[in-house]
């Protein structure tokens, strides 16, 4: 992938987030503070507890911080895998909400 696939793919993934946030407060009580300065999103959740999701552009990766630990997606040409096998990321960032929210919250691309 060349350097300007990847910042398309992993602009589109950071808004996908963005939207879904704006959703998930539309449809919940779960407000969730996003903040995003560049290539950069935090999720602040009611508790004080964050999920950091940032670009790494020489690595063509996006990485996520989360209170389980870090995790680095790559694009296999369908979507963001994870390097190590923890699966797809809109499904891990929805495991990843949900558990620091306590209630059941769904991220999508």
């Amino acid at each position: 992938m060349t350097d300007l696939e990847y910042l398309d793919r992993a602009e589109a993934a950071l808004q996908a987030i963005e939207a879904s946030c704006d959703r998930i407060n539309d449809d919940t009580d779960a407000d969730i503070d996003n903040q995003r300065v560049g290539g950069m999103i935090t999720l602040v959740f009611a508790n004080g507890s964050q999920i950091v999701v940032n670009l790494q552009k020489p690595l063509h990766e996006i990485w996520v911080a989360a209170r389980s630990g870090g995790y680095h997606y790559r694009f296999d040409g369908q979507c963001w895998m994870d390097t190590k096998g923890a699966g797809e990321l809109f499904d891990h960032l929805s495991r990843e909400a949900t558990a620091q929210s306590g209630q059941a919250l769904r991220f999508t691309a």
